[in-house]
């Protein structure tokens, strides 16, 4: 069966070209001052720094409020002014911002951390207000133009680098790096501000409506419970390991985790991407709307099949000749991690047909099993085994909240069916891979 895009054919391509290029140049940005870094700092300071982000990331998820997803519907969907959206989203995640930058101090304080460890989530947890203007790369989403966010990421990837290198020179401390990367999103945030201005128009037009904010609370509060969730489950382990085992050994896997964050921008770029575009076949056919769902599911699926293989085939080779002989503990961890990617491809794959299909009220328990899951077996297993038990756990982790929930929730199980399809027939469609965007 073949579906017309109402001539959107190049603009898609070009679009999901862009994103992908763009995140090809920010993670490999990111791996290469990584690896500086990690080198410059060693194990210990680089695990502290690891522990400190991965903590003040847990409370992120709260100042977004889950409102990304129902902000691109929304905009995708054209029935409300573009800047009652944009004005209503931007200031409740500024509300939440601040709350969340008093969240994490606070509970660092209680949770009794050393006062340099408080200081530098202090400093560091201050960007999350920042993160606010994550609204203005939505609208760009919604418009399947990521050529203008992708060169405000590129262009902070750049000058961020640039600073690092600059205070790697002059042989700065820990604190200096934290700060560093925490205005890397003051950096974002000023690329997104002008892209806007150039392109759309004046923040001042944004409009904020109370009844309109009491409907996008309403409508996000699930996914705000199930964000919740999934952060925790994909953030707590370095949370765990630092404190149940070592800032050394959060150090080596977060080795590891760098090069899974560049593997798994495959299924994630494409699961962004294509969402909007799944909202509007929906909206013309079911009918090819399944099929398009399953056609994407079953290359990301299978793509990320074959990625892990590979990377963890060659994985002490990858560690050696990157983080260096200090590191080669993360080397076992990679191998064991690096399939995340396909449990990664699967949850955001029935996750972006959730959001589509506005199923989103059965959402939570998807992620509240992960979020179980991977708490009680990290408390279960680290002691026993270090932070090897994590790489396994993060995989099972996302393994029961994006793909055995959707069997438990009968809502679901109609993505259940066509992502156990994905995974057992999937490779058929790795050779019509353009069939994705076939018009």
């Amino acid at each position: 069966m073949k579906f017309s895009l109402s001539g959107n054919k190049k603009k898609i391509v070009n679009n999901l070209l862009w994103a992908v290029s763009g995140k090809i140049v920010n993670l490999v940005g990111s791996l290469v001052l990584g690896i500086i870094v990690a080198r410059y700092l060693g194990v210990e300071q680089y695990g502290l720094m690891n522990y400190v982000i991965s903590y003040v990331f847990l409370f992120q998820t709260l100042a977004s409020f889950g409102l990304d997803s129902i902000e691109v519907r929304e905009e995708a969907a054209g029935k409300v002014p573009v800047n009652t959206i944009i004005g209503t989203a931007f200031w409740i995640k500024v509300v939440f911002g601040v709350i969340c930058i008093a969240l994490s101090i606070g509970t660092a304080v209680v949770m009794s951390e050393d006062s340099y460890t408080i200081g530098l989530v202090a400093l560091y947890s201050s960007y999350i207000v920042f993160n606010s203007f994550i609204v203005i790369r939505n609208y760009f989403t919604s418009l399947v133009q990521n050529k203008y966010i992708v060169l405000s990421e590129i262009f902070r990837t750049f000058v961020g680098i640039a600073i690092k290198l600059t205070m790697w020179a002059m042989d700065c401390s820990l604190t200096w790096f934290v700060a560093a990367f925490a205005f890397d999103h003051v950096l974002l945030a000023g690329g997104y501000i002008s892209s806007y201005r150039h392109k759309i128009g004046r923040l001042k037009d944004w409009r904020f409506s109370l009844p309109y904010a009491k409907f996008m609370l309403k409508e996000s509060f699930p996914l705000l419970l199930t964000n919740a969730a999934v952060i925790i489950y994909q953030r707590i382990d370095q949370v765990m390991i630092g404190s149940m085992v070592g800032k050394a050994d959060v150090g080596y896997f977060s080795v590891a985790a760098k090069f899974v964050e560049v593997m798994i921008f495959i299924p994630a770029t494409i699961a962004h991407t294509i969402s909007p575009i799944l909202v509007q076949m929906l909206d013309k056919s079911r009918e090819v709307y399944i099929v398009k769902a399953q056609q994407y599911l079953n290359i990301t699926v299978w793509v990320s099949i074959l990625c892990s293989i590979g990377v963890s085939v060659i994985s002490y080779w990858i560690v050696l000749y990157t983080f260096g002989t200090e590191y080669l503990p993360a080397a076992a961890i990679l191998q064991v991690l690096s399939f995340k990617m396909v449990s990664v491809a699967l949850s955001n794959g029935g996750g972006i047909m959730v959001i589509v299909e506005r199923l989103q009220k059965w959402v939570f328990f998807r992620d509240v099993l992960g979020c179980l899951v991977c708490i009680i077996l990290n408390w279960w297993l680290l002691p026993k085994y270090g932070a090897m038990a994590a790489a396994f756990v993060a995989i099972a982790a996302n393994l029961a909240a994006g793909y055995v929930a959707d069997l438990l929730v009968p809502a679901y199980r109609h993505i259940f069916r066509q992502q156990t399809k994905a995974l057992l027939l999937g490779w058929r469609d790795l050779v019509h891979i353009k069939q994705l965007l076939k018009s």
